[in-house]
């Protein structure tokens, strides 16, 4: 007997379809750090690897496309390169990278970093948010200079505070990695730096270009997705989602939000 596919599942098809070629999934493949910084630029926001918890682009898919387990052979040639780029693009200024979106390592392009930063731009910038003092000891750290991460630890004195510091201070984009710093024995260690000093950031905060971004990227969403990877609550994503269909600038179906209808989504 023939099977026919349901509209909701042929809707489902469609929207794949769509985001395998807005997150750079299908087409030509990113091998250069030029490249890499293009696809940054372009979708916004993306994810070192893909994970199933968290719906949005990847550096890795776009080297590799579709269905390639990273690592399923041990450090390859791609491994290496992505592995590489997530130092060099922020340590270059091209993009910003972090434990962000859904507090995975994350790409964040100079201009959504710009509209998602908190703060003044200035190196005092944790000072007025609420975090650990763990945070405030490594921000402080880091006034003068950028500082790998093995002398913060040290400085901290326990592992798993540093973590959680660096966790909490790069969530709220104040501090991004900077390239790495060789050690005389074992492996490199990232080097920490504050987002003012790297990037063009401070009295830039606009939630609705970034949630406009969002949705230009993700094609079609809700607003668990937005509170999930922005880290808002739930009650402030959707009402910036509101905003953006009460403004023109999406539309809704009732059960998620979808960009314009010329867009030629959904």
């Amino acid at each position: 007997m023939e099977r026919t596919s349901t509209p909701d599942a042929e809707a489902a098809r469609r929207l794949g379809l769509a985001r395998a070629r807005r997150w750079w999934v299908s087409g030509r493949r990113v091998r250069s750090i030029e490249r890499a910084t293009s696809f940054v630029n372009d979708v916004g926001f993306a994810l070192l690897f893909p994970t199933p918890r968290v719906l949005a682009p990847s550096l890795w898919e776009a080297v590799t496309g579709e269905d390639v387990d990273p690592f399923e052979a041990g450090m390859g040639t791609d491994e290496q390169k992505v592995w590489t780029w997530k130092d060099e693009l922020p340590r270059r200024g091209f993009a910003w990278y972090g434990a962000f979106i859904a507090g995975r390592g994350s790409f964040l392009s100079p201009a959504l970093l710009a509209a998602l930063y908190p703060g003044e731009g200035t190196i005092h910038d944790h000072e007025a948010l609420p975090v650990s003092e763990t945070a405030h000891e490594i921000a402080r750290a880091l006034d003068e200079e950028p500082v790998p991460s093995a002398v913060l630890r040290a400085l901290i004195g326990d592992r798993n505070r540093y973590q959680r510091g660096v966790a909490e201070l790069q969530r709220r984009l104040l501090v991004t990695t900077a390239g790495v710093h060789e050690n005389r024995a074992g492996w490199p260690s990232a080097v920490l730096e504050l987002t003012c000093r790297r990037f063009d950031v401070g009295g830039g905060y606009d939630p609705s270009f970034a949630t406009e971004y969002f949705i230009d990227t993700l094609l079609q969403v809700t607003p668990a997705d937005l509170a999930r990877a922005f880290g808002w609550p739930l009650v402030t994503a959707r009402a910036r989602l509101d905003e953006l269909v009460d403004t023109g600038r999406a539309r809704s179906d009732g059960a998620s939000y979808l960009t314009r209808p010329d867009d030629g989504a959904g």
